[in-house]
C-alpha cells in the first residue's frame, strides 16, 4: 500500500490527464493540480470536487479529493468519495484511513476488523494496534490484550505496543497491570515520552502513589515544566487522586495510534502525508490537543500559515496547552508577515499569563526581530525576573537581551549579558562570535576578541558569519595576510552577503589587490536590500570607497591608517 505525498498525488493525477483534458472544464483540473502542489488544500478540495462532477470515475481525482479534505481536517467530506474508491475495488491508503476513522467514530467495530482482515486497513503496524483497540471497544478485553501482545512480538515493536497495552489497561481501571508495564516489570521500563510520562503519573496517582508520580515528573522534566505538566504536578501535590484522562475508550485509543505513528513519520515521511495522521487523531478525539498542535506545526512547515493559525485557535482557552497554542499562532502570524497581529497575541498572553517567563521571552524575540529593541529589553527583563534560579537553559535570554542592549548602544549592559550567557553556556559559538565581533568593532580587548572568535570557529568551522569575524579581527589587528585566507573562505560560504563581501573588499585593498577590492565592493552594493537595509552594512560608505579608495575614507573618518602589524 503506497504512502502518498502531494507530489505522488500529482503524478497520479498527471497519469490520468487524457480523460481530464477531454472534459469540458480543464481549468478545474489545472487549478486543483497547482493547489495540491502548493499545499493549498482548501482550494484543492474545491477544484477537485468540481473536477469529479466532470469525471466521476477518475481514480487519481477521487484520491486527491480525499487527500485534500483530510488535510483540511474535514474527514466527513472525505468519507463519501473514499467509499466510492473502495466500492470500485481500488486500493488507496488515504481512502482506507478515512474509512477506518469513520467506522471507529461510529463504533462499527466489526466493519473495522473485516477491513483489516481483508487487507483494506492502514498499514501492518497500525492495523494490529487498531484491531486491539477495536476488540476492547467490542468488550472483548482478552482478545484486545492478545492482539497487543501479538504486535509486541514483532521485531522492534515491543515498546510501542506495550505503551498502548498499558493505556488500554488503565482505561478499563486495571492500574496495577498498567503500572507494571510502565515501570518495566520483568522488561525494561518504557521510553519516557511526554505523553507516556503523563499517563504513568496518572496511573501512579490512581494507585495512591502521588509522591512517586511527582518524582517521576521531576526526573523527566526537571524544573522546566510547560503549563500542562505544571498543572498536573500541582494537582498531584494536593494528595488527591488524579483521574486517568489520556485515553478513556477505544476511540481515544485509535486516535493515540494515529498520533503515535504521526510522531514516527515526522522524520520519515513528507509533512503533507504526516498531516493526515494528526488530522485523523484530532477527528477521533477532539480533546487530543497534542495532535492539534502537531497539525498546526505541520501546516506551518508547509507554508500554510492561515490554516495553521486557525488550528492553533481551536485549542480551548481553559486548556493547559492554550499558551503553547497562542505562541504558535503568533509565530504563524509572524511568518505570514502579520507582525502587528502577532504582537497583539503575545501582548494579550503577557496580560493573561504574566507568570510564565516563556511568554515574555517570545514577545522579546518578536520585538527584537522587528528592531523594537527597547520593548525587547523590557520583555526580557520581565522574563529574567520570574526565574527562581538561573540555570543553563536561560543562556539564550541573556544572549538575546545582550543583542538588544548592543543595538541600543548600551554597551556596558550588553557586555554583561553576553558574559552571563557565556557563564551559563560556556564556549557557545554564537555568543563567542557576537561578543568577539562587537569587541573588534569597538577596537577594545582585541586579543580576547581574537581568542573568542578562534574558539567559535573551532566549534562551527562552516559558519560564514563566524569565519568572517575571524578574518575581520585579524584585519583589525593588521594581520592582513592571515585575514585574507579567512575572508575568502567566508565569501565562499556566504557569497551573496553584503557584509562579507564588503569586508573582503577592505582586506583585499589592505594587501594591495585594489582592482579585486573594488569588484568586491561593487558586489556588496549589488546585494544590499535598499528597502530593508541591514544596520551592519553602510552602502554610502561603500560608494565612497569606490570613489576615493579605503585609505582616504579612513583618513576622512579620523581612523588610523592601514598598517601591517609588527609581529616581531
Amino acid at each position: 500500500m503506497r504512502l502518498l505525498t502531494a507530489g505522488a498525488l500529482v503524478a497520479l493525477f498527471q497519469a490520468s490527464a487524457v480523460s481530464a483534458q477531454a472534459s469540458e472544464d480543464v481549468g478545474a483540473y489545472l487549478a486543483a493540480r497547482q493547489a495540491i502542489v502548493s499545499h493549498d488544500f482548501d482550494t484543492a478540495a474545491q477544484y477537485f470536487t468540481q473536477a469529479l462532477t466532470k469525471d466521476t470515475s477518475n481514480p487519481a481525482i477521487m484520491e486527491s479529493t480525499v487527500f485534500s479534505f483530510m488535510a483540511l481536517g474535514n474527514i466527513e467530506s472525505a468519507v463519501p468519495v473514499a467509499k466510492r474508491i473502495d466500492e470500485e475495488g481500488l486500493r488507496s491508503q488515504v481512502a482506507f484511513i478515512a474509512l477506518i476513522a469513520d467506522a471507529v467514530q461510529n463504533e462499527r467495530y466489526d466493519e473495522v476488523l473485516e477491513r483489516i482482515e481483508t487487507q483494506r486497513g492502514v498499514s501492518a503496524l497500525a492495523d494490529g494496534l487498531i484491531a486491539a483497540w477495536v476488540e476492547m471497544g467490542r468488550g472483548d478485553m482478552v482478545s484486545a490484550l492478545a492482539r497487543f501482545d501479538q504486535v509486541a512480538g514483532q521485531r522492534g515493536l515491543r515498546s510501542f505496543a506495550s505503551y498502548h497495552k498499558a493505556l488500554a489497561l488503565a482505561a478499563v481501571g486495571d492500574f496495577e497491570s498498567a503500572e507494571q508495564i510502565f515501570s518495566g516489570g520483568e522488561d525494561e521500563p518504557l521510553q519516557r515520552t511526554r505523553r507516556g510520562t503523563i499517563a504513568w503519573a496518572e496511573v501512579l496517582s490512581q494507585l495512591e502513589r502521588n509522591d512517586e508520580a511527582i518524582a517521576l515528573i521531576d526526573d523527566a522534566f526537571g524544573g522546566n515544566l510547560d503549563p500542562q505538566i505544571a498543572a498536573l504536578r500541582a494537582e498531584l501535590e494536593t494528595g488527591l487522586p488524579v483521574p486517568f484522562s489520556l485515553v478513556s475508550d477505544a476511540q481515544d485509543g485509535v486516535a493515540e495510534v494515529f498520533y503515535s505513528l504521526g510522531q514516527i513519520l515526522l522524520s520519515e515521511a513528507g509533512r503533507d502525508y504526516t498531516l493526515l495522521y494528526a488530522r485523523t487523531a484530532q477527528f477521533l478525539n477532539n480533546d487530543h490537543v497534542d495532535s492539534v498542535l502537531m497539525a498546526a506545526e505541520l501546516l506551518e512547515d508547509l507554508g500554510r500559515y492561515e490554516l495553521a493559525t486557525e488550528v492553533y485557535r481551536s485549542v480551548p482557552r481553559d486548556h493547559p496547552s492554550f499558551t503553547a497554542a497562542e505562541m504558535g499562532r503568533a509565530e504563524s502570524l509572524r511568518r505570514a508577515e502579520k507582525t502587528d497581529a502577532a504582537i497583539e497575541v503575545l501582548e494579550q498572553l503577557r496580560i493573561t499569563h504574566p507568570e510564565l517567563p516563556l511568554v515574555h521571552v517570545s514577545a522579546g524575540d518578536l520585538y527584537r526581530q522587528n528592531e523594537r529593541y527597547e520593548d525587547a529589553v523590557a520583555a526580557y527583563d520581565q522574563a529574567i525576573s520570574l526565574y527562581e534560579e538561573t540555570g543553563t537553559e536561560q543562556w539564550f535570554v541573556f544572549y538575546a537581551r545582550a543583542i538588544s542592549h548592543e543595538r541600543l548602544n548600551i554597551w556596558e549592559k550588553a557586555e554583561a549579558d553576553f558574559r552571563k550567557a557565556l557563564e551559563l553556556n560556556p564556549d557557545h559559538p554564537q555568543v563567542l562570535n557576537y561578543l568577539g565581533y562587537s569587541l573588534v568593532e569597538k577596537q577594545i580587548k582585541m586579543d580576547e576578541a581574537l581568542s573568542m572568535i578562534e574558539r567559535a570557529v573551532e566549534r562551527q568551522p562552516d559558519s560564514g558569519y563566524i569565519v568572517d569575524s575571524l578574518g575581520w579581527v585579524l584585519y583589525r589587528l593588521g594581520k592582513y595576510d592571515e585575514a585574507i585566507v579567512h575572508m575568502e573562505r567566508a565569501a565562499e560560504l556566504m557569497p551573496v552577503d553584503p557584509v562579507v563581501n564588503d569586508h573582503l573588499g577592505d582586506v583585499l585593498w589592505a594587501v594591495g589587490r585594489q582592482t579585486e577590492a573594488e569588484f568586491q565592493w561593487k558586489r556588496a552594493l549589488s546585494f544590499v536590500d535598499e528597502e530593508n537595509p541591514s544596520p551592519d552594512v553602510d552602502a554610502d560608505r561603500i560608494r565612497r570607497k569606490l570613489e576615493v579608495g579605503l585609505d582616504i575614507v579612513l583618513e576622512e573618518e579620523g581612523a588610523p591608517p592601514l598598517e601591517v602589524a609588527d609581529d616581531g
